[in-house]
């Protein structure tokens, strides 16, 4: 409690330390000036640091903090980062071109502007299918990409890539669309509809085929008209465009090792069988089985080998109903249930999945197979003819179910 007499001294001057603490009426200690002085320089030293103390306080002070926001700032960067690339920010649309290694695309039949643009992209060819599909836009003027082979480069601007697929002046080129499994003159329609060239001046051609390499035993071009789809300028005549496809064939027939010009009839031959009797994913199996009906001394088949394909090539027809009397006419050289061995050569273009199949056949124990199911092409092998024979009532049971399609 004040009693007044504190409040009164509250009017003297606050400087005057000895007075205020005289006047007051109360004992006090001596003056803060004496206080102070009376202590020991260690203890006044730490009431009151040195100016270097406090310094080198303030520079790690300052250097934390500085770790700190650098720290801080990293973190910032690196969560920037990561967002950019999961909105796509970061993503490069397009390249600067003129790009890089050349390489071939194919443009499946078909195929729009989406699945060309994203093939594109996977191939890193372009660097988005979005920018692509735009250039396409802006130069298309309603033409649209034809299926077939293009040359390109890795990394290419997606104008240029655009420009590559469209082609400056389409009426530059003869488009022509050859499908595994045609028979030569069937390839020679379509050359001569697709080029404008007679039929007749591709005709001729077959006649002689060693002109273009094929061995002394090749009767015509059959099975060396390699499938694809082709471009042929405007100005190609017939020979430049059978050697087109000629070298075609025989380059693929390189590149499985096979370069002998014997060797590779052989090998069309048989690969123009596994093209007509079996589905893809059965091709290398039925190789095997021919390879084993070739083998001399086997008592199975004792070296026939009874393919229906090859006898209906030699009739001129494409069924797979064969009468008794057909099947044992020995005079027709493509028949295989009359005459062992291989035909006298290849009965339509193989395709690549085909030469890759007969070149590396499966090592497999069959000498049979049917397909059962020509909608599936669902194919059965058997070791033995008499269960070769229950198969082959299953496909006729089949064929009964549908009519005409066995035809």
């Amino acid at each position: 409690m004040n009693d007044g007499t504190r409040n009164s001294t509250a009017s003297q001057d606050p400087s005057d330390v000895d007075a205020y603490y005289e006047d007051d009426g109360y004992a006090h200690p001596e003056p803060v000036e004496e206080f102070f002085a009376a202590q020991d320089t260690p203890a006044r030293t730490a009431k009151h640091p040195t100016s270097k103390a406090r310094q080198r306080r303030r520079r790690r002070r300052t250097v934390v903090v500085l770790v700190v926001l650098l720290l801080f700032a990293g973190m910032v960067f690196g969560v920037a980062l990561m967002l950019r690339d999961m909105l796509g920010l970061n993503k490069v649309t397009d390249y600067p071109g003129p790009g890089g290694e050349e390489t071939v695309f194919t443009v499946p039949e078909g195929a729009g502007a989406l699945a060309i643009g994203n093939g594109l992209e996977s191939a890193d060819i372009v660097a988005d299918s979005a920018t692509f599909i735009t250039a396409l836009s802006a130069i298309s003027e309603g033409r649209e990409v034809q299926p077939g082979e293009y040359e390109m480069r890795l990394q290419m601007p997606s104008a240029d890539a655009a420009e590559a697929l469209l082609g400056a002046d389409p009426s530059l080129v003869s488009y022509a669309a050859v499908a595994r499994d045609l028979r030569q003159g069937e390839v020679f329609d379509i050359l001569s509809e697709s080029t404008g060239i007679p039929r007749a001046e591709f005709d001729a051609l077959a006649e002689d085929p060693t002109q273009f390499g094929l061995p002394s035993q090749a009767l015509s071009l059959e099975g060396y008209l390699h499938p694809g789809e082709y471009r042929f300028d405007v100005e190609a005549t017939a020979p430049q465009i059978i050697e087109e496809m000629v070298k075609a064939t025989t380059d693929r027939l390189a590149e499985d090792g096979v370069t002998d010009p014997d060797k590779q009839y052989e090998i069309l031959t048989i690969a123009s069988i596994v093209q007509a009797e079996a589905g893809e994913g059965d091709y290398a199996t039925v190789a095997g089985a021919i390879n084993n009906r070739l083998t001399p001394g086997n008592t199975e088949t004792s070296g026939l080998l009874q393919s229906d394909a090859t006898v209906a090539y030699g009739l001129g027809k494409r069924t797979y109903q064969l009468s008794e009397e057909e099947k044992a006419d020995a005079s027709n050289p493509y028949n295989t249930f009359a005459n062992p061995g291989l035909p006298k050569g290849p009965i339509g273009s193989p395709s690549d999945e085909a030469i890759d199949a007969t070149v590396n056949p499966a090592d497999v124990p069959f000498y049979f197979w049917v397909t059962v199911n020509l909608d599936t092409a669902e194919t059965k092998f058997s070791e033995t003819y008499a269960e070769h024979l229950r198969y082959v009532a299953e496909y006729d049971a089949w064929c009964a179910d549908h009519p005409g399609r066995c035809d």
